[in-house]
């Protein structure tokens, strides 16, 4: 005898809802799984506020220094992991399938903060760094968390998570910088570049693209008004 179902409007019988409700928990259990690892990826985010807490308080060339040291020795250990295939203990698990044998995200965000630093002014600079990471966090976060209307054509791309990074952005902008419009153009560029990127790796274009454009604003803004 074959008891039916009604699952989401579909007539199952009793074995099919059962494989259903496996399925189900298999997909939160693998979501779950996704939200615990990209925390943990995140959590090494924390470090941006040691570079502009760092950044403030020794100045400029200090802190160039130091980043420069530091690029230098995740290099050596990038050439290490990648070129002979050597494993890090705790670290290794924290890098995402397609940087198996390309480099680490961290490594496009200290090139990025050297850069962003030597170029750009302190508080535009300091803003568009954490926005790399901190709006990243967010997006990616809340997006795995809370995601349910997706974007066409967008790999992983959640509306919710777009929204969060937005928010979290302009009050980081909103922070070092006292220009709403400077701070709407920052946070605006580093959601979308975030969004956007695929083949690029996004740590290194948004403290780039979203301080380039804050620094336009800020210089041409005057001769607008």
């Amino acid at each position: 005898m074959t008891w039916d179902y009604d699952v989401l409007g579909l007539q199952l019988s009793l074995e099919d809802t059962i494989w259903f409700m496996h399925v189900r928990k298999g997909d939160k259990a693998l979501l779950s799984g996704d939200l615990i690892h990209e925390l943990k990826r995140k959590v090494i985010h924390l470090t941006s506020i040691a570079i502009v807490l760092c950044y403030y308080a020794f100045g400029q060339q200090a802190i160039l220094l130091l980043l420069t040291v530091y690029l230098i020795a995740i290099l050596e250990i990038e050439y290490f992991r990648i070129e002979w295939g050597k494993k890090l203990p705790i670290v290794h698990s924290l890098f995402r399938e397609k940087e198996a044998d390309r480099l680490g995200g961290h490594v496009f965000f200290t090139m990025g903060c050297i850069i962003a630093i030597s170029i750009f002014p302190e508080k535009i600079a300091s803003a568009a760094i954490l926005m790399t990471t901190f709006g990243d966090a967010s997006a990616a976060i809340f997006g795995k968390a809370f995601g349910k209307t997706w974007i066409p054509g967008l790999k992983d791309r959640a509306v919710e998570g777009c929204a969060a990074e937005f928010i979290v952005d302009v009050a980081i902008g909103a922070i070092f910088l006292s220009n709403w419009l400077l701070i709407l153009v920052m946070a605006g560029t580093a959601t979308v570049v975030e969004t956007l990127a695929n083949k690029m790796d996004d740590n290194l274009l948004i403290p780039l693209f979203s301080g380039f454009n804050g620094y336009l604003i800020f210089l041409i803004q005057p001769y607008l008004s």
